[in-house]
């Protein structure tokens, strides 16, 4: 049952330098509370440079921030060459600070990084708390190894400002699977703060199926945004290279930010492999995971989340630097069952990639291994929101704030 919240009013900021995890996560959390509240209204500050490649629903829209990469090496990089990278951020900062100002949020959602890029958003965390507005930060189940989220923490006093600057900290997993945190000295105050939702749930939208959708069973190849992901595509096709026997058909999706000379050469390798189909990018990945036998991946958040609510075996060959993210999530899950795992250097290997892809369709399913997956992450933010707005309604002074 839809319930009615006129006029609420909801800012997310999601800082978008690598790939479509924080954008892609914000959109799905946007249209669950959409579709659980008439009237409540959504924007998405993003940095993605595909922002406006994806379908949104009514009453969920986005403000298009300029684009800043992450190089492989973790630094960042504007993406106009010719604009320098700290005059990108100005005019970020300086947009979303207007942005806030224009919108009037009864809640901000800040997704991961809890001051922004660079500090960008601080200013508008700041002026936002004076106003009475609700901020929430949502991380991501796993972050990143301790030593480098502390370390990097530390260096601008991270855990202090999410201490004095936040109402609730929104964990997107569940507390049996991993703390994002884990390894930091976090003051009770801001345990006391943390609220493991769960993961978030992905359904596909059967009426309106992606044209890529196909009739029969396939592998799904998926790196996400692609940016980091010619490896394992590389490794997925040279194992069907290696061994002729492998006759499971395989739809490969290099991703948006795959570079154009490597996504050309998999368009031309991939070719000469009957088995495969190669494609370029598909912004209703949940409608190919669900169509799929089975899924390889990298194993970012949002696909893990897909695997999850699709119930798909999974064969997952994770990033390992400059992050740690994915190995840790592969990690976990294997040792939980949920996955199978190959480090990149065992996927290297053309005959041990085969045999993994050769079992992958036979594999048990995440729910064999972990019944209760606590796939209840929507479910819980619908109704964190709504009770933070119903209290909000009865102080009508902190509802919407004159600019």
């Amino acid at each position: 049952m839809k319930h009615s919240l006129e006029n609420a009013r909801i800012l997310m900021y999601s800082h978008d330098t690598f790939g479509l995890g924080h954008l892609r996560r914000c959109r799905t959390i946007a249209h669950a509370l959409v579709q659980e509240y008439s009237g409540l209204m959504v924007l998405i500050v993003s940095g993605s440079q595909i922002a406006g490649a994806f379908d949104y629903r009514a009453r969920v829209d986005f403000v298009k921030i300029p684009s800043v990469i992450k190089l492989r090496n973790g630094e960042y990089s504007s993406l106009a060459t010719h604009i320098d990278v700290a005059d990108t951020i100005k005019m970020r900062r300086s947009i979303i600070r207007h942005t806030a100002e224009s919108f009037a949020p009864d809640i901000f959602i800040v997704d991961k990084e809890p001051m922004g890029l660079r500090g960008e958003i601080e200013e508008t965390l700041a002026y936002l708390k004076a106003k009475g507005t609700t901020l929430v930060l949502g991380l991501r189940e796993v972050m990143d190894a301790p030593h480098l989220l502390d370390a990097e923490w530390k260096r601008n006093d991270v855990m202090g400002k999410i201490d004095r600057t936040y109402d609730h900290i929104w964990v997107y997993g569940p507390p049996d699977f991993y703390d994002p945190l884990t390894g930091l000295d976090v003051p009770q105050s801001v345990r006391d703060r943390m609220e493991f939702v769960g993961f978030l749930q992905r359904r596909s939208a059967q009426e309106k199926l992606s044209e890529k959708r196909r009739e029969s069973d396939y592998l799904l190849v998926t790196t996400g945004g692609g940016g980091d992901g010619a490896d394992l595509i590389d490794n997925v096709l040279n194992a069907y290279l290696h061994d002729a026997s492998l006759d499971q058909k395989a739809l490969v999706v290099l991703g948006p930010y795959m570079p154009a000379d490597q996504r050309a050469e998999f368009m031309r390798k991939g070719q000469s492999i009957p088995q495969i189909e190669v494609i370029e990018f598909d912004t209703r990945m949940e409608e190919l995971i669900a169509g799929s036998a089975g899924v390889v991946a990298m194993g970012g958040y949002n696909t893990y989340c897909e695997i999850l609510s699709f119930d798909k075996p999974a064969l997952i060959v994770p990033r390992t630097t400059p992050r740690e993210e994915q190995l840790l999530r592969a990690t976990r899950a294997a040792e939980l069952g949920m996955i199978e795992m190959l480090l990149p250097e065992e996927a290297a290997d053309p005959a041990r990639m085969a045999a993994a892809l050769r079992a992958l369709p036979g594999r048990p399913l995440p729910s064999d291994a972990t019944p209760g997956l606590h796939l209840e992450g929507l479910t819980n933010i619908a109704r964190l929101v709504g009770e933070d707005l119903a209290t909000r309604s009865k102080h009508p002074s902190s509802l919407r704030f004159a600019t």
